[in-house]
């Protein structure tokens, strides 16, 4: 399987980071299976003082998947909202999961978990706005074990 890494970076030897801010899954490494959504996250990185970005490419060994803990949510779900929110909003949660494989909760996602959140709607109509919206995924490679399933292919150029 082909996943897609934004950076402002070409980033050949992918590693664990931890998150300057809360992160959907928590700390990792990132990719999606989105080549839009990987070169959308550049673009908004991208100033007057940084002018090149990259999509960096890798090929994900699926088969690796057997010896690793996965979480994996096809949709959104009270479970998915609950990791989610656990992540986003408990500094002390730490999963103990190889890969995570989800939908992003991007900024239009987290404005609805935000209603969700401040008690204004309950998980069941969040779960149901969700849905409602083209979510793209992600995959969180939590773990140096699971990193090592990816392998850098190239890096595809993004200029402002």
């Amino acid at each position: 399987m082909i996943l897609y890494h934004g950076s402002i970076e070409i980033v050949d030897n992918p590693e664990i980071r931890i998150p300057s801010r809360s992160l959907d899954y928590g700390s990792g490494f990132y990719t999606t299976t989105s080549f839009k959504q990987a070169e959308d996250w550049v673009k908004r990185k991208l100033n007057t003082n940084i002018h090149t970005g990259y999509v960096n490419v890798y090929e994900f060994d699926e088969n690796m998947m057997e010896g690793l803990k996965s979480l994996l949510f096809e949709s959104p779900t009270e479970e998915w909202v609950d990791f989610v929110m656990d992540n986003r909003t408990n500094k002390d949660f730490n999963h103990d999961f190889d890969i995570v494989y989800g939908p992003v909760a991007n900024d239009k996602v987290y404005a609805a978990f935000a209603l969700y959140e401040g008690g204004i709607i309950d998980k069941q109509n969040l779960i149901s706005e969700l849905k409602a919206y083209k979510l793209v995924d992600q995959y969180l490679f939590h773990t140096d074990k699971a990193l090592k399933a990816v392998k850098f292919i190239e890096a595809k150029e993004v200029i402002l």
